[in-house]
């Protein structure tokens, strides 16, 4: 699979919410990066931090957007916001290293605002 086919499976398998098409896109060695050194390493912790993003989008009147969408090589990169109950998320990138089909690596950068 190319880099962009991992994408374009990755977003629909999120959009689903389904979570063995996600993990699918991920392997034992592979880590998501957050801001403040969070991390999470191989399919069992990846799937806790989906999970609960899962919860977050799953509920009645989210909106998501995704502002832009870039591959080159083994690297991919996306810029979306969106609207949950819980949360504004003003704007957020993810930069991806994809090689042989797997996300190797996923780097999160959100900016968000909690709702009281």
């Amino acid at each position: 699979m190319s880099t962009d086919d991992t994408l374009s499976h990755h977003l629909e398998a999120f959009g689903n919410q389904d979570m063995d098409e996600n993990l699918a896109d991920y392997g034992e060695d592979s880590v998501v990066l957050l801001p403040g050194g969070e991390s999470y390493r191989g399919l069992e912790e990846i799937e806790t931090l989906f999970a609960g993003f899962f919860e977050e989008f799953g509920k009645e009147g989210v909106e998501f957007t995704l502002d832009d969408r870039t591959t080159e090589g083994d690297l991919a990169f996306i810029v979306w916001h969106a609207e949950t109950p819980d949360n504004t998320y003003e704007h957020v990138s993810d930069t991806f290293l994809v090689r042989d089909g797997v996300i190797e690596v996923q780097w999160v950068a959100p900016k968000v605002t909690p709702k009281d």
